[in-house]
């Protein structure tokens, strides 16, 4: 986990990092760390959204009719929908077959980041020891562990995910292109020079080749940060906005809960969805830019 050796000391209220917005960095156990220690209030969430969507899908498909009403019409026009916009991407050839694994991305991500933002998600939960952390909201504040808390707002679940597209992203390169392809492309002259002109721009290629390397290698940290960071920023702003009238009355102070973070929801949900979209299409952007075969590039 990413937190490591820091699990020992959350657990016993000493985590070391800020808390913003009364929002822990860091998703936590439900129970002690010596036997589930694994099973955080991300990880139950995570894997009721999969068997959520599983049954959704299930539902869609069991009895299948050739007029789709209902729900099957729905899931369908989905998936006809993000069908069309991952071949206008990478090609009729490779669609098909890329087509679940960035059709489920972009799903579960969606759902994963609207998920966090239903009533009880980060809002439920119960109270510790005051916390230790460096910085605190105030001398008498006490941490509230949440029962529930959305899946993407921790760095484990952004990382793994983009960590195992680029496994298929390697696979589907190699299968397509070949070791000796992918070599060529990304070291080898572009644009169909050849001759001298080549043999002398041999020394550049060859370095903008390491520097794509490179890029390749820092593509899972790009992806998982960027969804991480903007889903657990619009939990701590939500978190803020709804604690704004915590010093007046009970009335003004439910009130203010309610009806200030009303725009920052909205905005959320438009988040939600957008970076959803940019994780897949940044993953069928990868897919499309490693296997382009060099005739295909010529035409």
């Amino acid at each position: 986990m990413i937190q490591g050796g820091l699990d020992a000391l959350i657990l016993e209220g000493l985590n070391p990092m800020p808390l913003l917005g009364k929002v822990s960095l860091f998703a936590e156990p439900f129970a002690e760390a010596k036997i589930f220690g694994w099973l955080t209030n991300s990880v139950f969430v995570a894997a009721f959204i999969a068997l959520l969507l599983l049954w959704a899908a299930r539902k869609a498909t069991r009895n299948a009719q050739r007029v789709p009403t209902g729900f099957q019409n729905f899931f369908e026009l989905i998936v006809e929908f993000l069908y069309s916009q991952v071949e206008q991407i990478v090609g009729q050839k490779l669609a098909p077959r890329v087509f679940p694994l960035l059709a489920t991305i972009f799903i579960y991500v969606a759902v994963a980041n609207w998920f966090g933002l239903l009533p009880g998600i980060g809002t439920i939960g119960f109270g510790s020891e005051p916390t230790k952390a460096f910085l605190t909201l105030s001398a008498h504040d006490h941490h509230v562990v949440p029962l529930l808390r959305p899946p993407t707002a921790d760095l484990n679940l952004t990382l793994g995910m983009a960590a195992v597209f680029m496994l298929i992203w390697v696979y589907l390169t190699v299968r397509e292109t070949g070791v000796i392809g992918f070599i060529k492309h990304t070291f080898g002259p572009k644009g169909g020079i050849k001759g001298a002109l080549g043999m002398v721009l041999v020394p550049i290629f060859m370095f903008v080749g390491v520097i794509e390397i490179i890029s390749i290698a820092l593509r899972p940290v790009s992806l998982s940060l960027r969804l991480f960071g903007n889903v657990f920023a619009g939990e701590n702003l939500m978190h803020v906005m709804s604690g704004l009238g915590d010093k007046a009355g009970a009335v003004v102070s439910f009130l203010i809960s309610v009806l200030l973070p009303l725009p920052t929801f909205f905005l959320e949900l438009l988040v939600g969805g957008l970076q959803a979209m940019v994780f897949a299409l940044l993953c069928a952007v990868y897919i499309q830019l490693s296997t382009t075969h060099e005739e295909e590039e010529d035409h």
